[in-house]
């Protein structure tokens, strides 16, 4: 598997981050329109195989597959610059600013938006024809998912919005674990299995990533989910990607960079060979 030691592993994650930073604007958007447009076929895919065979599990088993494909091809999701950009500012990298953070942040989030929507409109035409017919099971599978993570939330008004946040921070501690996960192998084999680990993770256990909500959501409102965009946005996206930027940045990139990083000086052992002081007779 050639295995990268945490220490290893810890720097290359700021240097990635600091890359990130001054990517050029061209080369940002693409290969986060790749990257969104990769995971959303891929949630198309886990759609589908579930509907087809009313297993959630083997959907799940099987989704990893394009978040695999699009970090080997070197595409970002917002999900994994959350955990990564940060690090090159916390470690005052040259020239890495608050602003270079946030312009990568919002051409990410504009590239992943866009390429999840055009699989969202292809995916709207080949369920539906070309709009010719009503969708089939799996149109109408994305448009249930929508309905149920926008008004099924807003039903538990306070009790709903806390789970959505949590279903998110969770998502991405899970999600940025397997971005993190694929540094620690020189090999393809090796980076696939350590990412398809906490990856089956998120999917299966139905937590909140902004990136395949992007699909999601739209793809619904295209084949008439019943909720509007305004509950897409109140009542998913928006507390979705701040719970993922909570979770990736604190569990997963904070929690490396303290410990592997920026590690703390050894406890020093006792001297065991002191003879121990005994009161005078």
């Amino acid at each position: 598997m050639s295995y990268v030691n945490p220490a290893d592993f810890a720097k290359k994650m700021i240097d990635a981050g600091e890359a990130k930073v001054f990517m050029s604007t061209k080369d940002t958007l693409i290969r986060a329109y790749m990257a969104g447009a990769i995971l959303a076929l891929a949630a198309a895919f886990a759609v589908t195989v579930t509907v087809n065979t009313g297993n959630p599990l083997i959907g799940a088993l099987l989704f990893p597959v394009g978040f695999c494909m699009l970090y080997l091809l070197g595409f970002d999701l917002l999900t994994g610059v959350f955990t990564l950009v940060p690090l090159a500012l916390i470690d005052k990298r040259r020239g890495v600013t608050m602003r270079g953070l946030w312009r990568n942040w919002g051409l990410v989030f504009l590239g992943n938006f866009a390429g999840a929507f055009t699989v969202a409109l292809f995916m709207a035409i080949i369920v539906t024809f070309g709009w010719t017919t009503e969708p089939n099971a799996v149109g109408q599978q994305i448009g249930h998912i929508g309905e149920g993570r926008t008004l099924g939330y807003a039903a538990h008004g306070a009790g709903g919005m806390l789970t959505l946040f949590v279903r998110a921070v969770m998502c991405n501690w899970m999600v940025s674990t397997g971005v993190v996960a694929a540094m620690m192998s020189t090999s393809v084999s090796g980076k696939i299995m350590a990412m398809w680990m906490p990856i089956l993770v998120f999917f299966y256990m139905g937590f909140e990533h902004s990136i395949v909500n992007m699909f999601l959501f739209p793809s619904g409102l295209l084949l008439g989910g019943n909720f509007t965009i305004m509950d897409y946005l109140i009542w998913n996206e928006i507390p979705t990607v701040i719970g993922n930027l909570v979770g990736g940045l604190t569990f997963v990139g904070a929690m490396i960079y303290a410990t592997h990083y920026k590690t703390s000086p050894r406890i020093e052992a006792e001297d065991s060979a002191k003879p121990a002081a005994f009161p005078a007779e």
